[in-house]
């Protein structure tokens, strides 16, 4: 049987145990202000970029100011990292003015080295990222951003991405543990939760 065959079958069977598609919406889709105070995670599949593959939204709330938390999220050298349970190792490469270039192994294809180009837009609480390799890790291609706006006291996150590798629409649509959703659940959760662990470190400190 083909790749592509083995795909298809897998397809098949996810709709055969009635379980329903995760419709694609448009990029502008968003949840409500109470929606996202109730800290849970919001996750959308999105139009996809015109050379195909997958794309998601992913947006929830963190509970620490926004400059915390950006301090946070662009705090690439920090050992914290590694206790996301998909982050098996991660270092810095290179870093000049806005750019940060950094390396991990991933426990999902931990034989790959990821190289992530992240440009940081602090002015704009923006962080956009780009797989620089993408050959060397299976991918066609994989980018995106994370956009950070105040919410009072805390802070909305809109996280879209644009990837595409061999089974990606069968990941975007798995429902389950190992899928796009459980995935993109865990790691918003697990910001939400390490942020607050560490917030101390952050206040008052210089931003990117």
């Amino acid at each position: 049987m083909s790749a592509r065959q083995t795909l298809l079958l897998s397809l098949m069977v996810l709709l055969s145990t009635g379980f329903t598609i995760l419709s694609v919406q448009p990029p502008t889709i968003e949840p409500n202000r109470e929606q996202l105070l109730s800290g849970e995670p919001f996750i959308y599949r999105i139009e996809p970029e015109a050379r195909g593959g997958e794309a998601y939204k992913l947006v929830y709330m963190v509970p620490v100011p926004i400059e915390v938390f950006w301090r946070f999220k662009t705090d690439f050298r920090g050992s914290f990292v590694e206790t996301n349970k998909y982050v098996k190792e991660q270092s810095v490469i290179r870093e000049e003015a806005n750019v940060v270039i950094v390396e991990n192994r991933l426990s999902s294809r931990p034989e790959s080295l990821f190289r992530w180009r992240n440009i940081l837009y602090p002015n704009k609480y923006r962080l956009d990222y780009v797989l620089e390799n993408p050959e060397q890790c299976g991918q066609r291609f994989h980018y995106g951003h994370f956009q950070l706006e105040p919410l009072g006291s805390n802070t909305k996150v809109t996280h879209e991405a644009y990837f595409d590798f061999f089974g990606s629409s069968l990941w975007a649509l798995y429902p389950w543990e190992g899928g796009m959703q459980a995935f993109l659940d865990y790691n918003a959760r697990w910001e939400q939760k390490t942020v607050q662990q560490l917030k101390e470190n952050y206040l008052g400190k210089s931003a990117h």
